[in-house]
């Protein structure tokens, strides 16, 4: 896998599934994506929430969110699988490495001016040191 990406995948399972079938869509999901030559890179169960708005008269549901390494394929698989499901209520996938990477250069730039700053102040703080006052002359 040479164009291995990374993506945020979360679900929200309708409130009246129980744990134990969150659980095994979990253990499905992952299952698939490995199947597929994937990895599972960090699950997140987040429990049981309330949904920002209704969703087919539905006000909670059980938020999952996963971290995927892989090529692409496996995305399309699960996102055709979350759509016949009719556990699943509402989940999105989206592409996390292009902006990590800018995130990752833009934190180095930051750090780089940091540094830069601070030096130029540790050198004007010891040439005020050396510099002694001029001495006053009586006219």
């Amino acid at each position: 896998m040479a164009n291995n990406r990374t993506y945020e995948i979360m679900y929200i399972a309708a409130p009246e599934t129980a744990d134990d079938d969150v659980t095994k869509l979990n253990e499905a999901i992952v299952q698939l994506i490995e199947k597929e030559g994937g990895s599972v890179t960090t699950t997140e169960n987040m429990g049981r929430r309330k949904l920002a708005y209704p969703i087919d008269k539905k006000t909670e549901g059980h938020y999952v969110l996963f971290e995927v390494q892989g090529s692409g394929s496996e995305i399309a698989e699960l996102e055709r699988r979350f759509r016949v499901n009719d556990a699943v209520i509402r989940f999105i996938t989206v592409r996390v490495d292009e902006d990590r990477k800018r995130a990752e250069k833009l934190q180095a730039k930051r750090d780089a001016r940091t540094s830069r700053r601070n030096a130029a102040n540790n050198r004007g703080d010891a040439n005020q040191e050396n510099q002694t006052e001029p001495a006053v002359q009586n006219q």
